[in-house]
């Protein structure tokens, strides 16, 4: 845990169809100092919840009903209802197979976890989007964070597209 982050001044929204899931991430974000936290059962509680803001991190599963985890990104990142389209999202699902890992980085999620997981995993998810925030790309097909990791010098050529 290289980041020593104040959990008091984060607020979190938790969304998983499974209430075992939501009490045992509440326990872990509790422990590490957390004292704001919304929980969501369904994507339409999760929206209900963003409309009403105060929100610095969703954490989301991928499979819920009425929508997926999937949808309600796309829903933070291009509804005219969303209060914040930069907020982080961090998809912790156990759907972790390639094809599932690169539906959410395309779609705009921030960090993406697999379960099971552990605190410390959790933990530096959670530090990466606030002490490592990554630039945001609005481009004609992608609006999300930048999918690159590591900053690079681009060395292709400069095209003009106007």
């Amino acid at each position: 845990m290289a980041e020593k982050i104040d959990f008091s001044k984060v607020r979190f929204l938790l969304v998983d169809n499974s209430t075992l899931s939501l009490q045992m991430l509440e326990d872990i974000l509790r422990m590490l100092g957390t004292t704001a936290i919304r929980r969501a059962t369904d994507s339409e509680k999760a929206k209900k919840a963003l409309r009403e803001g105060e929100i610095d991190i969703v954490i989301t599963e991928r499979e819920l009903e009425p929508e997926s985890g999937i949808q309600l990104v796309d829903h933070i990142r291009h509804s005219t209802e969303s209060l914040d389209r930069l907020l982080p999202v961090i998809m912790l699902t156990a759907r972790s197979e390639n094809e599932y890992v690169t539906e959410a980085r395309d779609r705009g999620v921030t960090e993406f976890l697999a379960k099971p997981f552990n605190v410390d995993s959790l933990y530096r998810r959670i530090a990466s989007v606030i002490a490592r925030p990554r630039a945001f790309i609005n481009a004609p097909d992608y609006f999300g964070p930048d999918r690159r990791r590591r900053q690079q010098a681009y060395s292709g050529p400069n095209l003009d597209y106007s």
